[in-house]
Protein backbone atom coordinates (compact mmCIF):
# COMPACT_ATOMS: atom_id res chain seq x y z
CA UNK A 1 0.00 0.00 0.00
CA UNK A 2 1.56 3.44 -0.96
CA UNK A 3 1.73 6.04 1.15
CA UNK A 4 0.07 9.15 0.10
CA UNK A 5 0.92 12.82 0.82
CA UNK A 6 -1.63 14.57 1.39
CA UNK A 7 -0.46 18.02 1.81
CA UNK A 8 0.55 17.64 -1.99
CA UNK A 9 -3.62 18.10 -3.13
CA UNK A 10 -4.52 20.92 -5.65
CA UNK A 11 -7.90 22.16 -7.02
CA UNK A 12 -8.61 21.03 -10.41
CA UNK A 13 -11.55 22.03 -11.62
CA UNK A 14 -15.54 22.52 -10.33
CA UNK A 15 -18.27 20.35 -12.37
CA UNK A 16 -21.78 21.09 -12.95
CA UNK A 17 -22.01 17.83 -15.56
CA UNK A 18 -20.15 14.40 -15.36
CA UNK A 19 -18.81 14.98 -19.11
CA UNK A 20 -17.17 18.12 -17.60
CA UNK A 21 -15.10 15.50 -14.85
CA UNK A 22 -11.61 14.41 -15.82
CA UNK A 23 -10.75 11.46 -17.67
CA UNK A 24 -12.64 8.48 -15.79
CA UNK A 25 -9.04 6.45 -15.09
CA UNK A 26 -6.81 6.06 -12.37
CA UNK A 27 -7.78 6.13 -8.80
CA UNK A 28 -10.90 8.18 -6.83
CA UNK A 29 -12.51 9.03 -3.94
CA UNK A 30 -15.34 10.97 -2.87
CA UNK A 31 -16.47 12.76 0.22
CA UNK A 32 -19.79 13.23 0.74
CA UNK A 33 -22.17 14.24 3.43
CA UNK A 34 -24.65 16.63 5.05
CA UNK A 35 -24.59 20.25 4.11
CA UNK A 36 -23.72 21.11 7.99
CA UNK A 37 -21.23 18.08 8.85
CA UNK A 38 -18.42 19.45 8.30
CA UNK A 39 -17.06 18.59 5.07
CA UNK A 40 -15.01 20.98 3.77
CA UNK A 41 -13.43 21.22 7.43
CA UNK A 42 -12.20 17.75 6.80
CA UNK A 43 -10.82 18.20 3.65
CA UNK A 44 -8.60 21.17 4.91
CA UNK A 45 -7.45 19.18 7.80
CA UNK A 46 -6.45 16.06 5.39
CA UNK A 47 -4.52 18.45 3.77
CA UNK A 48 -3.11 20.88 5.88
CA UNK A 49 -4.60 23.12 3.92
CA UNK A 50 -7.09 25.88 5.03
CA UNK A 51 -7.65 27.55 1.79
CA UNK A 52 -7.83 24.51 -0.10
CA UNK A 53 -12.15 23.90 0.33
CA UNK A 54 -13.98 26.77 0.79
CA UNK A 55 -15.72 26.52 4.65
CA UNK A 56 -19.00 28.42 5.39
CA UNK A 57 -21.13 29.38 7.86
CA UNK A 58 -23.75 28.90 5.44
CA UNK A 59 -24.77 24.95 4.71
CA UNK A 60 -25.26 24.34 1.45
CA UNK A 61 -22.11 26.23 -0.13
CA UNK A 62 -21.08 23.31 -2.27
CA UNK A 63 -23.02 23.22 -5.28
CA UNK A 64 -20.48 21.47 -8.05
CA UNK A 65 -18.62 18.93 -7.95
CA UNK A 66 -15.12 19.82 -7.21
CA UNK A 67 -12.27 17.72 -8.08
CA UNK A 68 -8.58 17.65 -6.09
CA UNK A 69 -5.46 16.23 -7.52
CA UNK A 70 -3.57 14.18 -4.75
CA UNK A 71 -0.22 12.54 -4.99
CA UNK A 72 -1.23 11.00 -8.90
CA UNK A 73 -4.65 10.54 -7.43
CA UNK A 74 -8.11 12.28 -6.86
CA UNK A 75 -10.16 13.52 -3.89
CA UNK A 76 -13.68 14.42 -5.01
CA UNK A 77 -16.16 16.97 -2.85
CA UNK A 78 -19.86 16.10 -3.57
CA UNK A 79 -22.79 18.58 -3.29
CA UNK A 80 -23.64 18.56 0.55
CA UNK A 81 -27.58 17.50 0.87
CA UNK A 82 -30.19 18.41 3.76
CA UNK A 83 -29.97 21.72 5.27
CA UNK A 84 -28.82 23.47 2.04
CA UNK A 85 -31.07 26.72 1.59
CA UNK A 86 -31.35 26.17 -2.15
CA UNK A 87 -34.57 25.40 -4.34
CA UNK A 88 -35.96 22.32 -4.47
CA UNK A 89 -35.18 21.80 -8.18
CA UNK A 90 -31.51 22.73 -7.48
CA UNK A 91 -31.55 20.20 -5.07
CA UNK A 92 -33.08 17.28 -7.58
CA UNK A 93 -30.51 18.26 -9.94
CA UNK A 94 -27.75 17.57 -7.48
CA UNK A 95 -29.55 14.00 -6.41
CA UNK A 96 -29.42 13.16 -10.26
CA UNK A 97 -26.35 14.35 -11.08
CA UNK A 98 -24.54 12.18 -7.54
CA UNK A 99 -26.70 9.33 -9.08
CA UNK A 100 -25.05 9.45 -11.99
CA UNK A 101 -21.96 9.81 -10.75
CA UNK A 102 -22.04 7.01 -8.04
CA UNK A 103 -22.99 4.49 -10.54
CA UNK A 104 -21.01 5.33 -13.85
CA UNK A 105 -17.71 6.37 -12.54
CA UNK A 106 -15.47 3.44 -13.08
CA UNK A 107 -12.53 5.33 -11.27
CA UNK A 108 -14.29 5.38 -8.03
CA UNK A 109 -12.68 3.18 -5.10
CA UNK A 110 -15.05 4.35 -2.23
CA UNK A 111 -16.71 7.54 -0.38
CA UNK A 112 -15.89 9.14 3.24
CA UNK A 113 -19.74 9.51 4.59
CA UNK A 114 -19.48 12.72 6.98
CA UNK A 115 -21.62 13.25 9.60
CA UNK A 116 -22.31 15.27 12.60
CA UNK A 117 -21.38 13.05 15.56
CA UNK A 118 -24.37 14.45 17.26
CA UNK A 119 -27.11 13.81 14.65
CA UNK A 120 -25.68 10.44 12.97
CA UNK A 121 -27.58 8.36 10.74
CA UNK A 122 -30.18 11.00 9.75
CA UNK A 123 -32.79 9.81 6.97
CA UNK A 124 -30.40 11.12 4.02
CA UNK A 125 -27.57 9.26 5.27
CA UNK A 126 -29.07 5.55 5.44
CA UNK A 127 -30.60 6.31 1.85
CA UNK A 128 -27.18 7.23 1.12
CA UNK A 129 -25.73 3.51 2.70
CA UNK A 130 -28.55 1.73 0.77
CA UNK A 131 -27.48 3.90 -2.60
CA UNK A 132 -23.67 2.81 -2.18
CA UNK A 133 -24.91 -0.76 -1.51
CA UNK A 134 -26.81 -0.67 -5.06
CA UNK A 135 -23.57 0.53 -6.89
CA UNK A 136 -21.03 -1.71 -4.72
CA UNK A 137 -19.12 0.64 -3.73
CA UNK A 138 -17.63 1.03 -0.13
CA UNK A 139 -18.11 3.16 2.64
CA UNK A 140 -16.65 5.06 5.25
CA UNK A 141 -17.80 6.89 7.85
CA UNK A 142 -16.21 10.08 9.76
CA UNK A 143 -18.56 11.28 12.74
CA UNK A 144 -17.11 14.22 12.48
CA UNK A 145 -17.12 16.89 15.41
CA UNK A 146 -16.41 14.56 18.37
CA UNK A 147 -15.03 17.01 20.25
CA UNK A 148 -18.02 18.17 20.97
CA UNK A 149 -19.10 15.28 22.74
CA UNK A 150 -16.91 13.41 26.41
CA UNK A 151 -15.18 10.73 25.44
CA UNK A 152 -17.97 8.28 26.62
CA UNK A 153 -20.50 10.02 24.50
CA UNK A 154 -18.45 9.40 21.34
CA UNK A 155 -17.64 5.56 22.04
CA UNK A 156 -21.25 5.22 22.67
CA UNK A 157 -22.63 6.69 19.37
CA UNK A 158 -19.53 5.10 17.65
CA UNK A 159 -20.77 1.72 19.04
CA UNK A 160 -24.44 2.19 18.04
CA UNK A 161 -23.66 3.85 14.62
CA UNK A 162 -20.93 0.37 14.13
CA UNK A 163 -23.77 -1.49 15.15
CA UNK A 164 -26.54 -0.03 12.75
CA UNK A 165 -24.33 -0.32 9.71
CA UNK A 166 -23.69 -3.77 10.27
CA UNK A 167 -25.70 -5.35 8.23
CA UNK A 168 -24.22 -3.66 4.80
CA UNK A 169 -22.68 -6.18 2.71
CA UNK A 170 -20.66 -3.42 1.20
CA UNK A 171 -18.27 -3.00 4.07
CA UNK A 172 -18.98 -0.26 5.74
CA UNK A 173 -16.48 1.03 8.49
CA UNK A 174 -16.94 3.96 11.03
CA UNK A 175 -14.23 6.10 13.36
CA UNK A 176 -14.63 9.43 15.38
CA UNK A 177 -12.97 11.85 14.18
CA UNK A 178 -12.56 16.18 14.29
CA UNK A 179 -11.22 18.24 12.26
CA UNK A 180 -11.15 20.93 14.86
CA UNK A 181 -8.79 18.59 17.39
CA UNK A 182 -7.01 17.15 14.10
CA UNK A 183 -8.00 13.98 16.01
CA UNK A 184 -8.73 10.71 13.91
CA UNK A 185 -6.29 11.98 11.03
CA UNK A 186 -4.07 9.01 10.80
CA UNK A 187 -6.89 6.42 10.63
CA UNK A 188 -8.90 8.42 7.62
CA UNK A 189 -5.50 8.50 5.81
CA UNK A 190 -4.55 5.27 5.98
CA UNK A 191 -8.28 4.34 4.93
CA UNK A 192 -7.67 6.63 1.73
CA UNK A 193 -4.68 5.22 1.40
CA UNK A 194 -5.80 1.57 0.86
CA UNK A 195 -8.58 2.98 -1.48
CA UNK A 196 -6.30 5.55 -3.68
CA UNK A 197 -3.20 2.72 -4.25
CA UNK A 198 -5.56 -0.10 -5.12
Amino acid sequence: MTKINYQKAEFILSAAQLKQLPTDEGNEVAIVGRSNAGKSSVLNQLTQNKSLARTSKTPGRTQLINIFSIDGHRLTDLPGYGFAKVPEAVKQKWQVLLDDYLRTRESLQGLILVMDIRHPMKDFDRKFLIWCEQCDLPVHILLNKSDKLSYNQQKSTLQDVADAVTPCPNGVTVQTFSALKSKGIDELRSRLDEWLSN
